[in-house]
């Protein structure tokens, strides 16, 4: 299963990012996390659905700083997904 995730609240300064790439890799995801310039937090990860599904409720709590008020998630054909990714990283 691959998805998109758009996460929105105070979602940035607060180690987001370091922690969605802690638990992804804790699970054995795969893919990506960013900060877009709006304030949100942008995601991509690969995976078994069921470690798909436990990512996402754990982005609804994200890092201990955060106030999560939406995760806006988008299912990605798999052929708009480069499978060579090998592991979780944080894009800047």
């Amino acid at each position: 299963m691959k998805v998109h995730v758009f996460i929105s609240g105070k979602v940035q300064g607060v180690f987001f990012r370091a922690y969605t790439k802690k638990k992804a890799d804790e699970l054995g995801l795969k893919g990506w996390v960013k900060n877009l310039p709006g304030g949100q937090v942008e995601a991509v990860f690969y995976g078994p659905q069921a470690l798909i599904e436990e990512m996402i409720k754990w982005c609804w709590q994200g890092s201990p700083g955060s106030q999560v008020n939406l995760v806006k998630i988008v299912k990605i054909k798999n052929s708009l997904v480069r499978d060579q990714d090998e592991n979780f990283e944080i894009k800047y």
